[in-house]
């Protein structure tokens, strides 16, 4: 099998309208596919508006079960167009038990995998807290027939642990859903802001000698515009595409898996790491 493989970013622009949002995604897997995707990524809870700006009961109703319907048209979709695709949905796992979950999908259409988002923030305008329970799936690489799929989602990226224990999982590709942008008020903040993010995702593929794939929106909701940008990265860190800030936009980048090696090789992180002496690691802070 090629170790090719080409990898689509479906950003968009989300509207109150769940029927546009779900048809848009499902326009750019389409689009991707058409262009020579073999795996396809959407942005983080792509079928509505980020939901997570206050906090509302109302919006638990936009939650739905894994499998359910959205993820049997994820299912459907990956099916007809020959490609291996994650999508982020809003589980709802059972009564008053919600998580922020991305589900992998083989070019058969089976679940090939599911992850639930680790870290969960809780900040201005994302109080997510309120709306979802932290993972419990841990850190994993998923097989598919192309890839084997690194799941995370959005706040998981700045957690280099995260990273690493993905990787170790086996995972050659590192797939972050997203829904990051600026907020009113902060505009001095905004180029620091992103750069910060940026350089996180490249640090990723970098220490890891993996790819890194960031999906993020675009387009304002309420307070938030989120940055787009959505970004790959290679193993040595050398980016291979970026999407515009504020449009909607589906890219697809070849992705030669033999560069994991090849990073690997010439920069031996793995074969270097002191394993005996990370356990503080596992403390807060400090050592207790």
């Amino acid at each position: 099998m090629s170790r090719i493989v080409r990898i689509g970013l479906v950003q968009s622009a989300c509207t109150p309208a769940r029927e546009h949002n779900v048809a848009q995604a499902m326009a750019g897997i389409a689009e991707a596919a058409a262009a020579g995707a073999d795996v396809v990524c959407l942005q983080e809870l792509f079928a509505g508006e980020y939901p997570c700006q206050a906090e509302e009961h109302d919006r638990f109703r936009e939650a739905e079960s894994v499998p359910g319907p959205l993820t049997d048209l994820l299912a459907a979709t990956a099916k007809r167009q020959g490609v291996v695709l994650v999508g982020s949905v809003f589980e709802r796992r059972s009564a008053g038990l919600f998580h922020n979950t991305a589900v992998i999908f083989d070019r058969d259409g089976s679940t090939a995998g599911v992850y639930r988002k680790m870290h969960i923030p809780d900040d201005p305008h994302y109080y997510e807290k309120f709306y979802f329970a932290p993972g419990d799936t841990g850190f994993m690489s998923v097989p598919t027939s192309r890839l084997n799929v690194g799941p995370l989602v959005c706040w998981d990226q700045w957690y280099p642990e995260a990273a690493r224990l993905t990787a170790m999982a086996g995972a050659e590709v590192l797939f972050y859903p997203t829904a990051i942008g600026w907020l009113d008020g902060e505009e001095k903040l905004h180029h620091e802001q992103y750069e910060s993010w940026d350089t996180m995702l490249r640090s990723h593929a970098i220490a890891n000698g993996v790819f890194v794939v960031a999906v993020n929106r675009t387009g304002r909701e309420g307070a938030l515009r989120f940055w787009g940008a959505s970004v790959v990265y290679a193993p040595n860190g050398q980016r291979l595409v970026k999407a515009g800030h504020d449009t909607p936009e589906t890219v697809v980048v070849e992705c030669d898996l033999d560069r994991i090696e090849w990073s690997r090789t010439r920069w031996p992180f793995f074969r270097d790491r002191r394993i005996d002496a990370y356990g503080g690691l596992l403390s807060r802070w400090g050592g207790a």
